[in-house]
């Protein structure tokens, strides 16, 4: 019988134990949904950006089969004063977004070269939305994850790689642990979504759906 070994990298989407207690994290949900057969390793670490991914990629074990990548949302964060820069119209705003959306997509093919080096069955995220409670600030910030999102999306159409929208995924106020980390609930809705991806997907097709 053939072991399936699911390896997680990226961010606290995947590692956010420190933020659940002791409700089960990420990879405790995937542990436990999974099939005798499977086993799942976290390479993933909180608060890693898409130049992080690289290191995290070296330490793929060698029985790896299928690997999920879920990176971008502490990228976004880091340009986060964008939302507040003076300026004097909103061609200068779109102009600036769309540059260090580019500077983004620059790290994250970096980040997706070393996660499909080893040549094995690969699936990657999409950022999903925050749960802030201010309107403004809501509206604010799922309006500008749509150009890093944009980035992931057009990766994974170009690379033909299977694509899990965690906006779609975690779409409940209960999916938060806080403003931006998934919750027990979240948690073990983003593990549904991988053990799914695994068991249905066909990878070898090449195809983003």
């Amino acid at each position: 019988m053939t072991m399936t070994h699911i390896i997680l990298l990226g961010d606290s989407i995947f590692d956010n134990k420190s933020y659940v207690g002791d409700a089960p994290d990420v990879i405790s949900h995937l542990r436990s949904l999974a099939e005798p057969d499977t086993r799942a390793t976290l390479l993933a670490v909180d608060g890693s950006r898409a130049h992080d991914v690289p290191e995290q990629a070296a330490r793929i074990p060698d029985d790896a089969t299928h690997l999920f990548l879920s990176v971008g949302g502490n990228d976004a964060l880091y340009e986060a004063d964008i939302l507040n820069m003076p300026c004097r119209s909103s061609a200068e705003v779109f102009s600036e977004l769309s540059d260090r959306a580019a500077a983004f997509e620059s790290r994250y093919e970096r980040a997706l070269e070393a996660v499909l080096e080893p040549g094995l069955p690969t699936a990657i995220c999409t950022i999903y939305y925050p749960r802030f409670e201010d309107p403004m600030a809501q509206k604010i910030a799922v309006a500008a994850l749509a150009s890093f999102n944009d980035v992931i999306i057009r990766q994974a159409f170009s690379r033909e790689l299977p694509l899990i929208d965690l906006r779609l995924t975690c779409s409940e106020y209960e999916d938060y642990a806080n403003d931006i980390e998934p919750s027990d609930q979240g948690g073990r809705k983003i593990a549904e979504a991988i053990i799914k991806m695994t068991k249905e997907h066909d990878f070898g097709a090449m195809s983003t759906n």
